[in-house]
């Protein structure tokens, strides 16, 4: 069975860190364009980053670009989404998901359950 768990979440203050992972089972992670997405409470779900497949390119949302980094690290089958100097409006439940055709979309194959991010003082 394929599978996607994202970990990693919590809460944290403003101007904090907090690295999220998404580990992979039943397949091999590298294959895949992996992307994370996030969603608000009363918002719409949005992409956060994507890192490719082949080219490893990676995108980020404007407003957490310098800010967060997505890496792989293939040993693990993990990709991890490093989130630093955190913002209030960063709070969301963040949701990776992984395609082996398409990039960044929310389209994406195989979707994990969502971690809880939380940014408040």
């Amino acid at each position: 069975q394929l599978q996607l768990v994202e970990s990693g979440g919590g809460l944290v203050q403003p101007g904090g860190s907090l690295r999220l992972s998404c580990a992979a089972s039943g397949f091999t992670l590298d294959d895949y364009n992996i992307g994370w997405f996030r969603q608000a409470p009363g918002k719409e779900r949005e992409r956060v980053s994507c890192i490719g497949t082949f080219d490893r390119i990676t995108w980020y949302l404007d407003s957490v670009k310098g800010r967060f980094t997505i890496t792989r690290n293939n040993a693990k089958n993990t990709v991890y989404l490093q989130m630093n100097s955190l913002k209030l409006e960063d709070t969301a439940v963040y949701y990776c998901a992984a395609d082996k055709y398409v990039y960044c979309s929310d389209a994406s194959r195989y979707w994990g359950q969502g971690t809880q991010v939380t940014v408040s003082s």
